[in-house]
């Protein structure tokens, strides 16, 4: 299964963790990237994942991020493809969905992603026919009822 994880995925871990929600969510994308490690999970991360990780101003965060993600990723959305990303963005934008936002949202759908994984509630309430746009929390949630229904490979 290909998932998309978007940079506030990333940070969450680096969050107050005082606040319940944020606590669980952590704990799930901790999880989520514990699958990736051991191959259950496909990631998928673009350009625009590396571009604004990049410009993330904590050092040891930056490359904690960017060393998970060249040491997981499993299928990379280049700058090659940057007009049809944003091509397809800018559709997603007229939604209300932010220009970052919206590049992350395509990469995943050009990639064929099943799940796009973040915590932003805004963005979450972005709707596709192409992708299911879930938090960490809901995204494990799901995994779990489909292991114990016998409908997992």
């Amino acid at each position: 299964m290909k998932i998309y994880l978007d940079m506030c995925c990333y940070n969450r871990p680096y969050d107050d963790q005082s606040q319940l929600k944020i606590f669980l969510e952590t704990q799930s994308k901790l999880h989520i990237q514990a699958l990736i490690r051991d191959k259950k999970l496909k990631l998928i991360t673009s350009y625009m994942l590396r571009y604004e990780c990049s410009n993330n101003p904590f050092e040891m965060r930056r490359n904690t991020i960017l060393d998970f993600i060249r040491e997981n990723t499993y299928a990379y959305v280049g700058d090659e493809r940057k007009m049809l990303i944003e091509a397809k963005a800018a559709e997603i934008m007229q939604t209300g969905v932010k220009f970052k936002d919206a590049c992350h949202v395509a990469s995943a759908v050009y990639a064929k992603c099943e799940y796009f994984i973040s915590t932003d509630k805004r963005l979450l309430k972005y709707k596709s026919e192409q992708i299911k746009m879930v938090s960490p929390i809901e995204f494990i949630i799901e995994m779990e009822e489909t292991l114990y229904d016998g409908k997992h490979d």
